[in-house]
């Protein structure tokens, strides 16, 4: 009891995740772990990179640039409506993926191993992909407690698709009791039925599959997709997206790109950094975090205290709370 009460009040993922399961934690609890030099040294990590992700990423974007196109969408370009989607969708990233980073870093250091939440979700190449690689503890809680219960794929081709999106639905309304959430939720359940549809009737020809070309155009498409899937989270009401979806196909105007750079530059270049970073190899990630616990403790400190001096200049006067909090 005193084990599962422990699990139950472990504060590190208690708030927004991520979704830490008895099986995978009790272990740990009764072997009484310690944490050694290389967990301390990859939780501190985690932290430092959970920081700049929240506050120097998504809080920026968020509040000098996609609050105010998702508040009035009507007044900017279709063009600046597209980057204002685009933009939710890194700081979605950002936030929730930076809250898991530090979730998973303090648990470090007291010497606990979580596992990852995201694996770089953008890289997917299918809808089926990405929630693989997005918010991985809860799509696989949704799948063992869901979707498999409800038949899975053990019921023929109808059943499977119907329980694919269902899943989804209700992975929707898991976030609140609103259309807009329920619409999301049932967008993703329709792309991954139709994703699984097309994958068993139609073969990608051999002299293309698998090449270089076909995987940045499907890693593209399905970026579009979660994209439009972002913007309709993130939208209040229908009339929100209605009006964004107006300015895009009315009102583009790509015309306005050069003087949006000129006068968005800094919202441009943290876009485009996450993005760089975001696509970079996982060795490289995994490089830097293995040089990082290598270093000795003296400079692991000062790189620290050097990462949260520009954290703290660089957060905004308000408190601005994870995006997660509120699910």
């Amino acid at each position: 009891m005193l084990h599962y009460t422990f699990f139950l009040t472990f504060f590190p993922p208690l708030l927004a995740g991520p979704v830490v399961r008895a099986k995978d934690m009790l272990p740990q609890i009764k072997s009484h772990p310690s944490a050694s030099k290389e967990m301390v040294g990859e939780g501190l990590f985690l932290i430092m990179t959970g920081l700049i992700k929240k506050v120097i990423v998504a809080d920026y974007i968020s509040g000098n640039f996609v609050n105010r196109v998702f508040d009035n969408p009507a007044l900017y370009s279709g063009f600046e409506n597209v980057m204002g989607c685009i933009g939710f969708t890194i700081q979605l990233y950002c936030d929730f993926s930076g809250y898991s980073d530090m979730a998973i870093g303090i648990a470090l250091l007291m010497g606990y191993r979580f596992k990852d939440n995201f694996r770089a979700p953008f890289k997917a190449q299918n809808p089926q992909e990405f929630w693989r690689r997005w918010h991985i503890s809860l799509s696989t809680w949704l799948r063992d407690y869901l979707y498999i219960p409800m038949g899975g794929s053990r019921h023929g081709k109808t059943r499977t698709y119907l329980n694919n999106f269902l899943t989804m639905v209700i992975g929707g309304l898991w976030h609140g009791a609103g259309w807009m959430y329920l619409l999301w939720g049932a967008y993703h359940g329709l792309l991954l039925a139709v994703h699984k549809a097309f994958k068993g009737i139609w073969r990608i020809p051999e002299p293309i599959r698998g090449t270089f070309g076909l995987r940045v155009i499907n890693t593209a498409v399905t970026f579009t997709l979660v994209v439009i899937g972002f913007a309709i989270f993130r939208a209040d009401s229908l009339d929100t997206l209605q009006a964004i979806g107006t300015q895009i196909f009315n009102d583009f105007h790509a015309s306005v790109a050069p003087q949006f750079i000129e006068s968005y530059m800094m919202i441009v270049v943290a876009i485009a950094a996450a993005l760089l970073m975001h696509y970079t190899p996982r060795s490289w990630s995994t490089g830097l975090t293995e040089a990082y616990i290598a270093t000795p403790v003296i400079f692991q400190g000062m790189l620290l205290a050097i990462v949260l001096f520009f954290v703290i200049q660089a957060r905004s006067s308000d408190l601005v709370p994870f995006i997660y909090l509120q699910y």
